[in-house]
Parts: C-alpha cells; sequence; structure tokens
C-alpha cells in the first residue's frame, strides 16, 4: 500500500490550495472522496466475490469427500447384509431335523396365548354401592344407547 504519513499529507494538501485554489478546492477534495470511497467499495466487492469462489471451491471438494463416503458406508451396508443372507441360510441348513416337518419346512415356533389383564372392563367406572344392592332396587348398572333408551322407555300400545 501507498504509505501516506501526516507530513506527506500536509504537502498534498498544500500544492493542492495553491494549484487548485481556496474556491475549487473543498468540491475537488469532495469529489476525491467520493472516487476514494467507491475505490474502496469496488475492492471491497472484488475480494468478497473471490472469497466466495474459494468458499465454493472448499464446498465442491468437501462435498465430493461426503458423497465418497457415503457411497463407501453403502458398499459396507451391502456387505453386511449379504454376510448376514449367507449366515442365515447356513443356519437354516444346520438346523436339526427335529423342528421340521414332513415336508422338510420349519415348523412354525411354539405361540403363547396373548396377556389379557385381570379387570379385563377397567374403563367402566367401578362405584362405591354394590351390585347386589343396585339390582335390588333396580338402579341401572350398564349404559344405554340412545336407541336403547327410547326403546326401553317408549309407552307400548294395548289393542
Amino acid at each position: 500500500m501507498i504509505d501516506l504519513g501526516i507530513e506527506k499529507l500536509l504537502v498534498i494538501g498544500a500544492v493542492a490550495l495553491i494549484v487548485i485554489g481556496p474556491e475549487k478546492l473543498p468540491r475537488v477534495a469532495r469529489t476525491v472522496g467520493t472516487l476514494l470511497g467507491k475505490a474502496q467499495r469496488y475492492v471491497a466487492d472484488v475480494k468478497a466475490e473471490v472469497n466466495r469462489s474459494i468458499e465454493l471451491e472448499e464446498l465442491k471438494k468437501m462435498k465430493e469427500t461426503v458423497e465418497t463416503a457415503a457411497r463407501d458406508v453403502e458398499a459396507a451396508a451391502r456387505d453386511v447384509e449379504s454376510s448376514l443372507q449367507t449366515t442365515a441360510t447356513d443356519l437354516e441348513r444346520s438346523w436339526d431335523g427335529s423342528s421340521t416337518d414332513a415336508a422338510g419346512a420349519l415348523a412354525p415356533p411354539l405361540s403363547y396365548p396373548e396377556y389379557r389383564h385381570p379387570k379385563k372392563k377397567w374403563r367402566i367406572k367401578q362405584g362405591a354401592t354394590p351390585g347386589w344392592y343396585k339390582a335390588r332396587n333396580g338402579i341401572r348398572t350398564r349404559a344405554l344407547s340412545g336407541a336403547a333408551r327410547v326403546a326401553r322407555y317408549r309407552p307400548h300400545k294395548f289393542n
């Protein structure tokens, strides 16, 4: 860069004052300042563009390495899957004859009954009033649907 010290700036200012004159110096200084600002912005934009292109190249390289790693993982997964299949076929071949039926197919494993909770109807509200008391006094113990309630309490026609 250009090394401009205070002494050099004073010399440049004095020469500009003598050459340009005191009337035009402020306008020329403003114009030079705006031009320097534009030049600095242009240099900053060029630097930013160069940095972006460098980062883009780095990202492309990183993308390629990630893609190669993904291909390697897929190949390893295929190898593991094939080894699992060969192991499964080896196990099926070495299975003893006691668990095969007459056709040579594997017998289904023993089935166990499905677990059922001891309180099967746990969603039904358990009140404190005993069932025998409700039955004796005619208190309903089950909820009725709307249609069942209408059918139960509809008056009957006698002929």
